[in-house]
């Protein structure tokens, strides 16, 4: 067993009372630091979360910059409306990384040249148009840098109604991230370079030599389990869709899809989630005569949507548009069927012997491929009970905080000259090619 790390690792929101991005990357540093001497630098506001979750973190430095982080919060809400989806709101955000990093970079860089770290990992911010000034402060050593996962740079597919909606200005200028300062000496100096999607891989595909790929979610342990797989034929096929009422989510399909196994009783649906399409979807349900068989439950506890998830059989989740998709981790540990697109998160955690992927082409099209597919369930309960059981078996061994951490730990080993390089390529290459 090789020594343990001595890691710096840069999270500026790393907060576990909080859910998406915050909760994530501290879970991601929270597994790291129990197999390494993790110091997580952080921003002020979340220490006092930090320091009470009891994770084994060997320090925890807080980085404090106090009217900035006013004219952030006010920024948040009085110009973006609290409206985390906002791809200008990433924009915005870039001078407030550049300040954090650079504060941080004051108050460590001495222990850093000191050696009392072996390597710096930046989980924080997870989008790829941030660049962190750290790599180029580590350019000449005196030890690596590493970044990631990263994720984004999906495209806008057009012909879907539900991205038109959402598609902001901003994003048809994503590209010039790439002449703001810092962005290329980010990737030319990082040691290596994770990404969190196959399109993120393709993205940095010039840097291959260091590019690793790893899923930007995880589930905890304890959720990978179910009373029973066991399925009645004679039952109904329980239906769930998890996530915000946002047009890109695409919760109407899902309804369009699921639609004729509704009307004739062989089928319920859950909606789990609110947002501003709750109206119309409750809407087209009624249109599709359906209203009867659709649950729309509203935001639930996490404790509650896993319950409802363990009762259910499968999650269909026709998200056109979707970078993590932690959803469908959750729905595979608890032994629900993810039927999903191939496009984004989704696409690259979802392989056959687990779930279903319908390919991205147009709305009525998904309709009918998804149509297909969960009449199919319906009637194959035994097809139903196998995919379950391989979908277990793989988030238990795959998916989870501790899997993601060893598999972290096999870069940064590699970073810092201890092991051979790891060879981590997203899921659907390899998939791609065992079937060649």
């Amino acid at each position: 067993m090789m020594d343990r790390l001595r890691i710096l690792v840069l999270g500026s929101e790393c907060n576990p009372n909080e859910v998406s991005i915050p909760f994530v990357t501290y879970s991601h540093a929270a597994a790291l630091a129990a197999l390494h001497d993790v110091t997580l630098v952080a921003r002020a506001k979340v220490e006092d979360s930090l320091r009470n979750s009891n994770a084994p973190f060997h320090a925890i430095e807080a980085i404090r910059m106090p009217w900035l982080d006013r004219l952030y919060a006010w920024s948040f809400r009085r110009i973006f409306k609290s409206n985390y989806e906002s791809q200008a709101l990433t924009a915005f955000r870039y001078p407030f990384v550049l300040a954090f990093e650079w504060q941080a970079w004051r108050k460590l860089r001495r222990r850093v040249h000191a050696g009392e770290f072996d390597v710096v990992l930046r989980v924080v911010p997870i989008t790829a148009v941030l660049p962190s000034p750290f790599a180029f402060f580590l350019r000449k050593g005196p030890i690596p840098f590493v970044i990631g996962p990263i994720n984004g740079g999906l495209p806008w597919p057009a012909g879907f109604s539900q991205l038109e909606k959402q598609k902001e200005w901003v994003s048809g200028l994503r590209n010039l991230y790439r002449l703001l300062p810092f962005a290329k000496s980010t990737y030319r100096h990082a040691a290596a370079i994770v990404v969190a999607s196959s399109q993120t891989y393709a993205e940095f595909a010039e840097y291959r030599d260091k590019l690793f790929f790893l899923p930007e979610n995880g589930i905890d342990p304890s959720v990978c389990s179910r009373d029973s797989l066991d399925s009645d034929s004679s039952a109904q096929l329980e239906l769930i869709f998890v996530g915000g009422l946002v047009p890109r989510k695409a919760c109407d399909l899902a309804l369009r899809a699921s639609a004729s196994l509704l009307r004739s009783g062989q089928a319920r649906f859950s909606v789990v989630g609110d947002g501003p399409e709750r109206n119309r979807l409750e809407q087209i349900a009624a249109s599709l005569g359906i209203e009867k068989a659709v649950d729309f439950c509203g935001w639930l506890s996490h404790a509650e949507v896993l319950k409802r998830m363990q009762a259910s059989d499968v999650l269909v989740f026709p998200s056109v548009r979707e970078f993590g998709g932690g959803v469908v981790f959750e729905a595979l540990a608890v032994g629900v069927v993810p039927v999903v697109v191939d496009f984004g998160g989704p696409g690259d955690t979802v392989y056959p012997d687990v779930g279903y992927k319908v390919q991205l082409t147009n709305e009525d099209d998904i309709v009918l491929q998804m149509e297909k597919i969960l009449t199919n369930l319906a009637s194959n309960r035994d097809l139903l009970c196998r995919l379950r059981q391989q979908g277990m078996a793989y988030a238990r061994e795959s998916l989870t905080w501790d899997a993601k951490a060893r598999t972290t730990t096999r870069v940064l080993n590699w970073a810092v000259g201890r092991a051979p390089q790891p060879k981590l390529v997203p899921p659907k290459y390899l998939y791609m090619d065992a079937v060649r």
